[in-house]
């Protein structure tokens, strides 16, 4: 069973923004008829809705445009982006935009702030493109830390698709597409928890990573997602249904009695977890990167989270690889921070791999 309430209180679809080319794509009209009440509000792009994107106002109106607001449209650039951490390609992207609020999130500073979820549904042409990508690429020879058999494919790096199969099929068409395609594999992270995901039968053909951190930390930053006891329940369920199933502990943050806090976390995930889970399971590790204006615009929503994720005295500026201007912990400090973390995963989880850590 879905879990309906969950999924109640994250998605109330109550207006759907649309290019008008939507009315006449297949997915367009099955979206469009789970939502039969909704308000339907014609626009030239999905990418230019100033009362939607640009919105940075009270905290009541940014969750409402996270719970009631969808945008469908038609992903018209198509290409994979090379990457070398938890993929090899950044696959286009299937929707972007996310119904949760993580007071730390990446996305909304490339995309404005109150930014709900945008579904693409030129899923065909998006898979098609997928397909062909992969077949130029060729058998992969050699293994390597992010996978020693595929090449693989990130599809959330702009939202979470659990929450995204929650309104359509884009993600189920993905995951099945990729048990035929020989060489590829996907790969995404996620905060929710949606059981719906158990019935796809992927085939050891998708990595599901499921982020986690200490859960006193995650009830003050990770806004509206599935609480991290959840999380760690489902990942026996998930290497069953035959998913490979890894862990994101993202972001890590800095604060008195961090150590402590996530070494309680480290114990239920032995607690919870079963031999053949613990087998295959890797880690991905992602320490705090912040950014001023987004800063600005949670001290008017959530200024308690910005006293942990704001802490000039032990950050510096770094800047992304798209130019955007950033914070992080400072250099020397930050080495300390990671060479820490990660002989705390060795000592505590001393059978979970490492990919990488940053």
């Amino acid at each position: 069973m879905l879990h309906e309430k969950t999924l109640d209180h994250l998605l109330q679809i109550k207006e759907i923004y649309l290019e008008p080319e939507v009315y006449h794509m297949p997915r367009g009209k099955e979206i469009l008829a789970k939502y039969p009440d909704a308000k339907l509000i014609e626009v030239a792009s999905h990418w230019k809705i100033p009362e939607l994107f640009g919105f940075e106002g009270s905290v009541e109106d940014w969750i409402s445009n996270k719970r009631n607001v969808l945008i469908l449209g038609i992903k018209k650039s198509l290409s994979a982006r090379a990457n070398s951490r938890s993929s090899h390609w950044i696959a286009p992207s299937e929707s972007n935009g996310c119904t949760m609020s993580c007071s730390y999130c990446y996305v909304p500073r490339r995309k404005g702030f109150a930014n709900p979820i945008t579904i693409f549904v030129n899923i065909e042409q998006i898979i098609r493109y997928l397909q062909r990508h992969a077949m130029r690429q060729g058998p992969k020879l050699q293994p390597d830390f992010i996978d020693p058999q595929y090449w693989v494919y990130e599809i959330g790096e702009n939202g979470d698709c659990s929450a995204d199969a929650a309104i359509c099929d884009n993600v189920k068409d993905m995951i099945h597409a990729f048990t035929k395609i020989p060489n590829g594999k996907l790969t995404f992270a996620t905060k929710f928890v949606n059981r719906e995901l158990l019935h796809y039968d992927p085939q050891l053909k998708t990595r599901i990573r499921f982020s986690l951190m200490p859960h006193k930390m995650s009830k003050l930053v990770d806004v509206r997602t599935t609480p991290i006891s959840d999380r760690i329940d489902v990942m026996n369920e998930f290497v069953a249904a035959g998913y490979e199933v890894n862990v994101n502990f993202s972001p890590v943050i800095y604060y008195e009695g961090w150590i402590d806090d996530w070494v309680l976390l480290f114990a239920e995930l032995n607690d919870k977890l079963d031999a053949k889970t613990k087998e295959q399971l890797t880690a991905e590790i992602i320490f705090l990167t912040h950014n001023e204006q987004l800063h600005e615009v949670n001290m008017n929503w959530h200024p308690k989270a910005e006293e942990v994720l704001w802490r000039p005295e032990i950050q510096e500026v770094k800047y992304s690889q798209t130019g955007g201007r950033n914070v992080r912990y400072k250099r020397g400090f930050k080495k300390d921070l990671v060479d820490t973390f990660t002989d705390l995963v060795e000592l505590h989880l001393p059978y979970c791999k490492i990919r990488y850590a940053f």
